[in-house]
């Protein structure tokens, strides 16, 4: 699958898969960013990426963003809708330092893994009852 992509700044490197069976690439901070404790920061990726149409691309967290940078995406996960991909559409890095000291992230240091998924877009149809059997609710599904 072929990507447009556009580097803001070419100092950086462009995203990269580290192993053949990566299912994410990087993003690394494009400047340096500081983070002072309890606070939200969005840090630059330099990137504006075309994602294609028919997927989404989804930000997660570098599973070592929290011990070793005491930082977590802000909403948990990011979504970089097909259609934000224009001049101005840099994808930007939410993170919540949940430390007590500042942090700083520096510049070209790897913060979070997006991946591609293939989605489809659901077409509503309204209906009195979906089911006649409830199945429980939360912790439910071990249950006899």
């Amino acid at each position: 699958m072929q990507i447009k992509i556009k580097r803001l700044d070419k100092s950086l490197p462009l995203p990269r898969y580290h192993t053949s069976g990566s299912a994410a690439f990087d993003l690394s901070a494009a400047s340096q960013t500081t983070i002072e404790p309890k606070q939200i920061a969005r840090i630059s990726s330099g990137l504006i990426i075309g994602t294609p149409i028919g997927y989404v691309l989804t930000l997660a967290a570098r599973s070592s963003l929290a011990t070793k940078k005491g930082l977590m995406l802000a909403n948990g996960i990011g979504t970089i809708d097909s259609d934000y991909c224009g001049p101005t559409d840099e994808i930007l890095i939410s993170v919540y330092n949940f430390t007590e000291q500042t942090v700083i992230v520096e510049k070209g240091e790897r913060i979070a893994q997006g991946m591609f998924l293939k989605i489809e877009q659901g077409e509503w149809e309204e209906v009195e009852e979906i089911n006649d059997k409830s199945r429980g609710g939360f912790g439910s599904t071990g249950e006899i």
